[in-house]
């Protein structure tokens, strides 16, 4: 594959997973409508900071390619905006495992960015020192937040 043809999917694997973490950016907001507790707030304020920095990195990381940045969530948006209202109606837990699973697709989507041939060196980097660790940490915090 052409250094131009792999920049290309490079790109679009990129947006790809920028409009997860615009997702996430936007589950977030609503999973804090939800929670009155100052600990629970400031944790998840904490989480959704994390996906704010990813999305910045993200933009930045296309736009250094010569591509144009996504601007929204796309389909998974909309998917996980139904999930997140689904749970915001059951209670905290069920917005709990609701963010888990949201955090377990957006590892998913890492490692699959990680195995992709044409994903380039750099940005495989940038995933797995940066945004993979982020991720995986949320996760943690909200299965320790789900178990106490």
């Amino acid at each position: 594959m052409k250094t131009t043809e792999m920049k290309e999917e490079c790109i679009d694997v990129c947006n790809g997973l920028l409009r997860g973490e615009i997702s996430a950016v936007e589950t977030y907001e609503k999973a804090l409508e939800k929670f009155d507790e100052v600990s629970e707030v400031t944790l998840l304020t904490e989480m959704r900071k994390s996906h704010q920095q990813s999305v910045q990195r993200l933009k930045a990381n296309v736009v250094s390619m010569g591509g144009t940045p996504s601007t929204d969530s796309g389909a998974w948006g909309a998917f996980a905006k139904t999930v997140q209202s689904a749970a915001g109606l059951l209670g905290e837990n069920a917005a709990i495992t609701a963010l888990i699973q949201g955090e377990e697709h957006g590892i998913n989507d890492y490692k699959s960015a990680l195995e992709n041939d044409d994903v380039m060196p750099e940005c495989k980097e940038m995933i797995r020192n940066e945004l993979l660790p982020r991720a995986q940490t949320n996760k943690r915090t909200l299965e320790s937040l789900r178990d106490s």
